[in-house]
């Protein structure tokens, strides 16, 4: 694949690719093979660490030929497709099932409960919230995100043993317990702000916690579950090196406003905004690429807000050949156009969907 006149990092530029490999960006010269995009601006391919489905289809189906499709027709080219707080046979279906379909590539799995908090339980299913065990976990392959909460039961000795990315979520961990969670090996904050303690000057609990052992924060950036102050805050402490946008969507995503199955449980969607019966909100109805667009609403500059889709979670999740648009990394480039909507999204250097 050759991409003609593609605007990158503000420079007009030739990108070369082979066998889904970028192999050489040079100064734009003809080729009569290339597929000239005409000075539209080029990013990398989004990387969702945080997405339960869209377009209809959820995680917990363990059927991912749509939900593949659907997340790389909109920008999402490396996604780690989350499950929920639910029974384990459940959840080891989704581990177990097939990945390899034409879209957005599965690296892996986050597993989002049950080893949690049932008094921050958010939108997850308390009937099964329980301690964490290691055993168990050791059987679920392909789980590279964990989200737990540090203070219940074992769940501390669980992140010392565990070998994949700990998060801390749905959690009503103080300072001091996060502060030992991440010593212990913990290295991000599941969607910040959200389902755990508010950040108080005397109590900063969690929040304080990454903030003074440098660590990851995932933050849900569609303008909904996070006031854009918050955001900015966020943004301003963590910077582009710490701080990850997530979609957190749903099999709502992309649809319209009614009722639908979450984690075994019905949420209803009103005027975009996904809850459980009981109130509480839950994930997003928003596609990461919207996020992104979200956060640079907010005030953050659109290149810092691409990075924190791309290049910070990539870094997170120990990614060296996405993430980014240099020589060696996959070539899984986003084409925008003039008014910021998605004009081509190649996957590992193939034109996956256009929609100019």
């Amino acid at each position: 694949m050759i991409l003609s006149n593609a605007k990158l990092n503000g420079k007009l530029v030739n990108i070369y690719a082979e066998n889904g490999v970028i192999t050489a960006i040079t100064d734009v010269k003809p080729e009569s093979d290339a597929i000239d995009v005409k000075g539209k601006m080029v990013i990398p391919g989004l990387i969702d660490i945080h997405t339960h489905g869209c377009d209809g289809y959820d995680t917990m189906d363990a059927e991912f030929e749509g939900l593949c499709k659907a997340w790389g027709q909109n920008g999402t080219t490396s996604v780690y497709p989350t499950t929920m707080t639910m029974d384990f046979d459940s959840i080891k279906k989704v581990v177990e099932a097939k990945t390899d379909y034409e879209g957005a590539q599965i690296l892996g799995f986050h597993m989002e409960g049950p080893y949690i908090n049932v008094n921050k339980k958010g939108a997850q299913n308390e009937k099964y919230v329980k301690d964490a065990d290691i055993e168990e976990f050791d059987k679920l392959p392909g789980m590279k995100l964990i989200t737990i909460a540090p203070e219940c039961g074992n769940n501390m000795d669980f992140i010392k043993k565990a070998d994949t990315v700990v998060c801390i979520g749905h959690t009503e961990a103080d300072y001091e317990t996060s502060v030992e969670a991440i010593k212990n090996g913990a290295k991000c904050l599941t969607h910040t702000f959200n389902a755990m303690p508010p950040f108080a000057h005397r109590d900063p609990g969690p929040i304080g916690a990454a903030v003074t052992e440098n660590i990851y924060v995932q933050v849900i950036t569609d303008g909904l579950h996070v006031h854009k102050a918050a955001v900015m805050a966020l943004y301003k402490i963590f910077g582009t090196d710490r701080m990850i946008i997530i979609s957190d969507s749903l099999r709502a995503c992309g649809f319209a406003d009614g009722e639908y199955e979450f984690g075994g449980q019905l949420i209803d969607v009103i005027n975009g905004v996904a809850r459980v019966k009981s109130g509480a909100i839950a994930g997003s109805t928003s596609y990461l690429w919207q996020c992104v667009k979200s956060a640079a609403s907010m005030g953050i500059p659109f290149e810092d807000a691409v990075t924190m889709a791309t290049k910070t979670p990539a870094t997170l999740m120990g990614l060296t050949n996405k993430g980014s648009i240099e020589v060696g990394y996959d070539a899984d480039i986003l084409v925008i156009d003039d008014e910021m909507n998605l004009s081509k999204v190649i996957i590992k250097g193939k034109v996956y969907h256009e929609n100019n």
